[in-house]
């Protein structure tokens, strides 16, 4: 598996944290900034890790912002994004299996100490259950599209 990482300023250190479990994990990644804790605008890495989730580029993203909300926000405009936040092991878990979410998007200063390393393992160790499920992963492209269609119209 193949992600794309990315965070702003409040999440920076968070995401370097992130690195060497990833690496445990067996998960390649492609780290697409911020590179210091100096202040940036969160929406440009949010909407560069989309972009390579939606373009196929990476299997999955995440995203480490303040309260992960921004992120998850900026990221959810991109269409063929199911951004998440997730604040606990069981959230992450419930996104992947129930919402399919391919971008998992974490609050660095709202989740407390030494909780990320297991929401992130929970993400990565959890599939999308599919059955009941799919029929409202489909609603929610199909809602997507249908806002595209009325956008360009």
């Amino acid at each position: 598996m193949k992600i794309a990482l990315a965070s702003d300023h409040a999440g920076f250190s968070e995401k370097e944290k992130l690195k060497p479990l990833l690496t445990e994990l067996g998960i390649e990644f492609v780290d697409l900034g911020t590179r210091s804790e100096a202040s940036v605008d969160y929406p440009d890495y949010a909407r560069s890790v989309a972009e390579e989730v939606a373009h196929g580029n990476v299997d999955q993203g995440v995203l480490v912002c303040g309260s992960g909300t921004g992120m998850a926000i900026t990221a959810n405009k991109v269409p063929g994004v199911r951004a998440a936040v997730a604040w606990s092991e069981e959230i992450a878990r419930l996104a992947r299996q129930h919402n399919d979410a391919n971008v998992l998007a974490l609050g660095a200063r709202t989740t407390p100490d030494g909780e990320i390393p297991k929401i992130v393992k929970a993400w990565f160790d959890t599939a999308f259950e599919g059955g009941r499920h799919e029929d409202r992963v489909k609603k929610m492209s199909a809602l997507e599209q249908q806002s595209k269609s009325k956008a360009t119209s």
